[in-house]
């Protein structure tokens, strides 16, 4: 139980994946979760269920990573309510696949502000709060394709999460005075269902087979990564990128 005692927000926390994953973790080690999705319905049923499984608040709100105000209302409520945030987990991220020379505008737009100008205004809001508090923990959700040769189509992908990397980087710097740590991970395959919505079985297939340890990874594998971050065994650990990958990307 070792976040008994910590407040956690974290985004688009609803869906079958990494988010809720963090969430639950989170909740399961004692921790009070405010975890926010687009969609209000979905977000209070799968917050209610998390609560019901580990005997935790944990609490289910609407929130779209591309609105500036509803951030910074959920955010302070957060702080109003519970007296204090210590740990923030940007999660937030879409990809759709799109050749490059046939990518719109719109679809490229779309992808950066889900997946990188939303965790920036949410580090703002929540790093405002944090240093006052003198302490917390960011981590931001990246990917292994901010390094390596992404999949075809995912130009606007790479480029969010390969800014995420810079900007976790520079967060890092800003923060480290004021006793807030702000690190990242970069996960390789995590399989869940949603991503049977953008990849064919034979890329996951082919995916598994070149992982030196033989396997996808799960989105609970990336949450145990997340939890070690946020933790105090983590405490002279910032601005660093970790790799979770099964050793499918070796990065130094």
């Amino acid at each position: 139980m070792q976040f008994t005692d910590k407040v956690v927000f974290v985004t688009a926390a609803a869906g079958a994946g990494i988010g809720q994953a963090v969430a639950r973790n989170f909740a399961a080690e004692g921790a009070t979760v405010v975890m926010s999705d687009q969609h209000a319905e979905r977000t209070e049923k799968v917050a209610a269920e998390i609560a019901a499984d580990t005997g935790r608040e944990v609490v289910g709100l609407a929130c779209d990573v591309r609105d500036e105000a509803r951030i910074d209302e959920v955010v302070n409520g957060v702080v109003e309510r519970f007296g204090r945030l210590d740990i923030v987990v940007n999660n937030s991220g879409i990809n759709e696949l799109s050749p490059l020379p046939e990518m719109p505008t719109e679809t490229w737009q779309k992808v950066i502000d889900v997946s990188l100008t939303g965790p920036f205004m949410v580090t703002r809001r929540a790093l405002a709060l944090m240093r006052k508090q003198g302490s917390g923990a960011i981590v931001n959700m990246s990917s292994i394709a901010g390094w390596m040769r992404p999949a075809e189509g995912e130009a606007h992908y790479a480029a969010a999460k390969a800014g995420i990397m810079g900007f976790t980087r520079a967060a890092a710097m800003e923060a480290a005075p004021f006793g807030v740590r702000v690190n990242a991970v970069a996960p390789g395959l995590a399989w869940n269902a949603f991503l049977a919505k953008i990849y064919s079985p034979e890329y996951v297939d082919q995916m598994a087979q070149q992982t030196p340890l033989g396997r996808a990874g799960t989105p609970q594998d990336i949450a145990n990564a997340v939890a070690f971050l946020a933790s105090d065994k983590a405490s002279f650990i910032t601005g660093e990128v970790l790799c979770v990958s099964g050793g499918y990307h070796l990065h130094t």
